[in-house]
């Protein structure tokens, strides 16, 4: 085995481990836009049901595998909004959303940030659907613009 391959295997194995996920080019600056397309990261509860500064519903937990708050419990009733309401938690469910759905949507051969903005946007199974035109394109889209670092 290389050299390289084993240090590319190290920092992958590594990064899995601390970060719990990894998933290529979703960086806190890309989940940070996210944010900001979704509710300016202003927002807290829920409403029409959806929950939290990144907007998530149900459906988008569960297909997560509905991760929780420290020794909390998905069964719980309320367990969802707590975790889709705490920025900490609603990255994660974000996360593990993009690592099971996480794929190049826009059809440029690369997966990035504009890609997972399309994932969050239009779920899974439909990103491949414009979201021009959109409140939430036109926020992701300042957003990403300000930050070198997507």
């Amino acid at each position: 085995m290389s050299f390289r391959l084993i240090v590319f295997l190290a920092v992958i194995v590594c990064s899995a481990h601390v970060l719990g996920v990894f998933i290529s080019n979703l960086s806190d600056s890309c989940l940070h836009c996210l944010c900001m397309a979704a509710t300016s990261c202003n927002s807290t509860g829920c409403k029409e049901g959806y929950c939290g500064p990144f907007y998530i519903s149900n459906v988008y937990w569960s297909d997560a595998d509905k991760p929780v708050l420290p020794e909390d419990d998905p069964v719980r009733s309320g367990a969802y909004q707590d975790c889709a309401n705490n920025y900490n938690c609603a990255k994660r469910i974000v996360e593990r959303y993009m690592a099971k759905f996480g794929r190049d949507c826009n059809g440029d051969l690369i997966t990035n940030c504009d890609d997972y903005a399309l994932i969050h946007f239009n779920g899974g199974y439909g990103c491949e659907t414009s979201i021009e035109g959109t409140g939430y394109h036109s926020r992701y889209k300042a957003c990403s613009q300000t930050d070198c670092r997507l």
